[in-house]
C-alpha cells in the first residue's frame, strides 16, 4: 500500500462578531497588512505579509457564510473528496455545521465530537 502525504493545514481564519478591532490587533502585533475581501455588502479581511505579499490568514465577521460560528480560529484542512470526508466525520460523531459551500473549490465547516470547529477544503479538480 502506498502512503499518501497529508498536506498541512491550508488556511486559517478568525471569525468574530466585529472583525475590525481584531484585524487591527493582528496587523499591528505581527506587522501584517489587511486587504478587504468583498463578501457582498460587507468586507472580511485577508492578512498579508508585506515582505512576501502572501496572504497568511483571514479575519472574518460572523455573518454571511460564517453566521453561527463561535469566536474561533478556523483551521482549513485540504481533502481530496469533501463529501467523503464529511461522511467520515459524521461516522465518528462529528457534524456538518455549515456547507458545503463554493463552486470549484468548496468547503464545509465541521464540528468534531468534542465541540471544536474546523473546515474541510476541496480544491478545484
Amino acid at each position: 500500500m502506498t502512503e499518501q502525504a497529508v498536506p498541512p493545514p491550508t488556511w486559517f481564519d478568525l471569525t468574530v462578531a466585529d472583525a475590525v478591532p481584531l484585524r487591527d490587533l493582528y496587523c499591528d502585533m505581527m506587522g501584517l497588512v489587511a486587504e478587504p475581501v468583498d463578501m457582498g455588502g460587507y468586507s472580511d479581511f485577508m492578512l498579508v505579509d508585506p515582505a512576501s505579499d502572501t496572504g497568511v490568514a483571514g479575519v472574518c465577521h460572523a455573518r454571511g457564510m460564517n453566521a453561527g460560528l463561535p469566536p474561533v480560529w478556523l483551521v482549513y484542512f485540504t481533502v481530496p473528496d469533501l463529501r467523503q470526508a464529511i461522511d467520515r466525520a459524521a461516522q465518528r460523531g462529528g457534524r456538518l455545521a455549515s456547507g458545503p459551500k463554493g463552486e470549484g473549490p468548496w468547503f464545509g465547516v465541521v464540528q468534531d465530537p468534542a465541540g471544536a470547529y474546523f473546515a474541510l477544503y476541496q480544491p478545484q479538480s
